[in-house]
């Protein structure tokens, strides 16, 4: 048989391949508003990077008449290729070919592509879209979610792992995402759950919706799994896109560097985004926008747990992560789930390299039957757990209230700040002024002719002596009190200083941090 023979036959297998599932399926597949494994690929990747690899793998089920279907690729597109010229591994699971279902070699498929992806040392990206395990393949499709899941864990802070939720996941293919670093969810497409709606309602006669019981919405506000959130799947890629310019593409990098740019201090000026009055809640985001290069902030979780900030900027070129209390949201307290959302945060930044600024503006920890019975104990040693094991820079600035265990957690110079800034403006003490005179001065007030004015005169003496930076600042757990316009140049001279740091931990085979 010629070469021409040879290559025609190659083409019309592929051609036959690509079809996935047939016209139908994919009809079916765009009618629903999704596009198909290889459009999701090819829009998100730089454009004519993408190389398949696995195109001709068969299944390999017999039982339940299996053994005469035919599942192009087994239902799952692998590959890689290039998003801003950098290298990343992809898969992309295939609706239309048996709804997506995972038996033994789509599993193998996906296993294969994130073996390279460790052995090369740069990001994989999964595109979940699938009806769940084969059940035709009994426990070896069980098998194929273990050997992913085992991947997953060995990949965790060696190459960051982005899983994309662009249609239904669920049983136990919803661990996959929950182990990688960054889940992107989709309004009206996403689905996550462990059980279904029709199982809830047969177990426990509960009627619930797949959008209400595990929509793109509900990950994104209150569950917490999802970490951005998108209306479109265009939208979603762009958002990939965007947050692979800010990440390293494996734990012995640093993220690319980028021309600096000077803040937009025309529309973030601090001074004019930070209120004069102590009382007065703010937006923390622009106290950010007021210093990062370009006034450019890429938030992570905004939905979900919005008393504490989580992103992306970059200093002087530099990506860096920000984690800032949000006094706009319940005075900018720390929860259970604020401190899991900036726990989370902490550890990935420091895995990959990128260093830490926190603004500091809370009340403390957040009182409350309902909370220490869900466990603040637990959840909220985790950023104490975060901040004291990570060995990147660490820089804190302390822009108002930092009260109690509060003012520990978020990065005191207790848990090995390299550097802590605080504004005139800082009030650092065991806790507020007002129910600290209340409880200091209880019995002077009590006994006072006027319990009012007393009380009034014992909260301006413990401002005066306490509620202030420079109590702080005579023990060297404050650096230096720095002017609020000050803030960037501070923070870029303290990024210079440490970019070298080098920090020498204990010998063990890994802590055990609050889960």
């Amino acid at each position: 048989m010629s070469i021409n023979s040879k290559t025609q036959e190659l083409k019309q297998r592929m051609q036959a391949a690509l079809q996935g599932g047939g016209e139908k399926a994919v009809e079916k597949q765009k009618a629903s508003g999704k596009l198909t494994a290889r459009e999701r690929i090819l829009a998100l990747l730089d454009k004519d990077s993408f190389h398949e690899y696995d195109l001709f793998i068969q299944h390999s089920g017999r039982d339940f008449d299996m053994d005469k279907k035919i599942l192009p690729g087994d239902g799952v597109v692998t590959g890689t290729g290039t998003i801003k010229g950098h290298p990343v591994c992809i898969y992309a699971q295939d609706f239309t070919v048996s709804g997506g279902s995972l038996g033994y070699m789509h599993a193998k498929k996906i296993c294969k592509i994130m073996d390279h992806a460790m052995t090369m040392r740069m990001p994989i990206i999964g595109i979940n879209d699938s009806g769940g395990a084969r059940i035709q393949e009994g426990v070896n499709a069980l098998a194929g979610y273990g050997e992913i899941f085992y991947r997953n864990t060995m990949a965790s802070g060696v190459i960051p792992q982005i899983s994309v939720i662009l249609g239904p996941c669920a049983g136990g293919a919803v661990y996959s995402p929950a182990l990688t670093d960054f889940v992107f969810v989709v309004d009206k497409i996403s689905n996550m759950f462990i059980t279904g709606p029709d199982v809830i309602k047969t177990v426990l006669g509960e009627e619930i919706s797949k959008e209400d019981l595990g929509g793109a919405k509900v990950h994104a506000e209150i569950s917490g799994n999802a970490h951005f959130y998108a209306e479109s799947e265009q939208e979603c890629f762009r958002q990939i896109q965007d947050l692979f310019t800010y990440i390293p593409w494996n734990n012995t990098k640093k993220a690319d560097k980028f021309e600096p740019k000077k803040p937009n201090t025309k529309e973030f000026k601090i001074n004019s985004v930070f209120p004069t009055n102590p009382s007065q809640p703010y937006d923390v985001r622009n106290i950010i926008k007021s210093i990062a290069d370009g006034s450019e902030f890429l938030e992570i979780q905004q939905l979900f747990a919005p008393n504490i900030v989580i992103g992306f900027s970059r200093i002087n070129g530099d990506t860096v992560g920000f984690v800032a209390n949000q006094p706009n949201a319940m005075a900018g307290v720390l929860d259970c789930n604020s401190s899991d959302k900036a726990a989370r945060f902490i550890r990935f930044c420091d895995a990959f390299n990128i260093p830490l600024i926190t603004f500091v503006d809370l009340p403390g920890y957040l009182p409350g039957i309902d909370q220490e019975h869900a466990g603040v104990i637990r959840h909220g040693a985790k950023i104490l757990y975060a901040y004291s094991e990570a060995t990147v820079p660490k820089i804190t600035v302390i822009l108002r209230k930092a009260y109690g265990g509060g003012y520990i957690a978020m990065c005191s110079a207790h848990l090995k700040a390299d550097f802590v800034f605080a504004w005139p403006t800082a009030e650092i003490a065991v806790m507020g002024p007002e129910g600290a005179a209340n409880i200091i001065f209880r019995k002077e007030i009590k006994e006072s002719d006027d319990p009012e004015a007393t009380r009034k005169e014992k909260i301006a003496d413990y401002k005066q002596k306490f509620a202030n930076p420079y109590v702080a600042a005579s023990y060297g757990y404050v650096d230096t009190v720095i002017q609020p316009s000050e803030t960037r140049k501070y923070i870029e001279h303290a990024l210079e200083i440490t970019r070298n740091k080098q920090q020498n931990t204990p010998f063990k085979k890994h802590g055990l941090p609050p889960f």
